[in-house]
């Protein structure tokens, strides 16, 4: 969260719409969270995660995962480039152990 946006409230209400109650301290019921992100794109972005990179100003010519890295907390797998949230790439290492012997896949920009 950056020091402009205002704290959300937890409600012990999933956060979809859907009025299913959340676990404590919980802004969803397991899954819903994906649910509303699919709506949200459905309605800002006509169903497209490709119209949604091109509204952002990514695409071939400017890579959105390359963004993240620099801008929004991702970092790279030291071996192999894999992009991602730093749980991700933990996991990323633990499911593939020898990518380290793999060139490079995910050149980086």
């Amino acid at each position: 969260m950056t020091e402009d946006q205002e704290r959300l409230p937890l409600t012990d209400t999933c956060w979809c719409g859907c009025k299913r109650a959340t676990t404590r301290g919980a802004f969803w019921f397991q899954g819903h969270d994906k649910i509303a992100e699919a709506a949200l794109n459905a309605l800002d972005h006509r169903d497209s995660v490709a119209q949604r990179l091109h509204d952002r100003g990514f695409g071939p010519d400017r890579s959105v995962t390359e963004a993240a890295v620099q801008h929004g907390g991702w970092s790279r797998c030291e071996h192999c480039g894999y992009p991602g949230r730093l749980a991700s790439g933990r996991m990323h290492q633990v499911r593939y152990p020898n990518c380290r012997e793999n060139p490079n896949p995910w050149p980086a920009e």
